[in-house]
């Protein structure tokens, strides 16, 4: 398959990580994939991820609108929203943030933090996956896979 996919309504938050990560790779040719997503975790992108207030954003325009979608122009039903509701938790959950405890004294990462790395590289990683799966390899950019 190729062409322009429907992109699920779950992958948008995972668009944005992904974009911010190669952002923050073009800035820094010089880092990996790992280093990128550990300088990620220090933005106030990510803090807006983690809090939650990316979803809640996200839920008060939907509500405001009469749940439909301002990007896609279609009416999200019951079921779409409870997924988004889970994954704002999963979110808030695997990226709780602990400042300035990101490393231990031997400079290993902590196994909260090392918890939210884990859990932005299968969200990267699932991103990639629906590229492949629909033929949008040109937006893989990270090749985590």
């Amino acid at each position: 398959m190729t062409g322009k996919a429907e992109q699920p309504y779950v992958l948008r938050v995972a668009v944005s990580i992904y974009s911010k990560i190669i952002e923050i790779k073009k800035q820094n040719p010089e880092i990996n994939n790992i280093q990128a997503i550990e300088i990620y975790m220090t933005t106030k992108d990510y803090d807006f991820i983690s809090s939650g207030e990316y979803h809640d954003n996200w839920f008060s325009n939907l509500k405001n609108n009469n749940f439909v979608d301002e990007i896609t122009g279609k009416k999200i039903n019951d079921e779409t929203l409870r997924l988004l509701e889970l994954q704002k938790d999963s979110m808030i959950k695997f990226l709780m943030k602990i400042p300035k405890l990101y490393y231990t004294k031997t400079h290993f990462p902590l196994e909260i933090s090392q918890r939210a790395f884990d859990h932005l590289w299968r969200v990267c990683e699932s991103y990639e996956m629906w590229c492949k799966e629909t033929g949008q390899e040109k937006l893989i950019k990270l090749n985590l896979n």
